[in-house]
């Protein structure tokens, strides 16, 4: 399979936030600021590239009766490894996203492409797989935050777009579940008109 290909499935096709409506705890709780969203989204595609790989190069010597929790640690590994360098090196994310660093191990996400890609293919297809659908959920997250903060904030990425307040309602978790309701009904619609 072509990684460009792959790629472009994991963006598009099976976007885990817009089609496969896949890890909606850190879409929701993470996007109160583009910056939130786009980190959040960065941390998973590190832990999504690094353990698919590492998943399709064992995939053969792991016996199907713990292939789940041999995944499970393979990913908590990668988490572990990501917690520690973001605790060192930024404390100011580290601080904003908190305890859903760690939550990334259980993400439905991360084991679900293991399971469904990594452990019936090849390293390379795998590390594209991870690189197109943690892309996928990175510009979702971006894009939620970003117009959440925008709404809410009057600001994106922290630069204030004019002077005032914006909406609060889009910063608390209600504003989330609406911004993401009109956001999954705007790529339907664009998929329905390609038909």
């Amino acid at each position: 399979m072509n990684g460009m290909k792959i790629i472009l499935n994991g963006i598009i096709k099976e976007n885990p936030t817009f089609a496969l409506l896949l890890g909606m705890c850190p879409t929701l709780a993470t996007t109160t600021s583009a910056s939130n969203g786009m980190a959040m989204g960065l941390c998973t595609m590190f832990v999504l590239m690094c353990s698919n790989m590492a998943i399709s190069a064992i995939k053969n010597l792991v016996p199907d009766k713990v292939r789940i929790p041999a995944f499970i640690v393979v990913i908590a590994a990668f988490v572990s490894i990501l917690q520690l360098a973001i605790k060192a090196y930024l404390p100011a994310l580290d601080a904003s996203l908190g305890i859903f660093i760690p939550l990334i191990v259980v993400n439905c996400i991360i084991l679900g492409r293991a399971e469904a890609f990594a452990s019936k293919n090849n390293v390379i297809n795998s590390l594209f797989d991870g690189i197109g659908i943690g892309l996928g959920f990175t510009i979702a997250l971006t894009l939620l935050g970003s117009l959440r903060e925008i709404l809410g904030a009057g600001s994106i990425f922290g630069v204030n777009l004019w002077s005032g307040d914006g909406m609060l309602l889009f910063i608390l978790p209600p504003g989330a579940f609406i911004v993401l309701g009109y956001l999954i009904a705007i790529v339907n619609s664009i998929k329905e008109k390609k038909k």
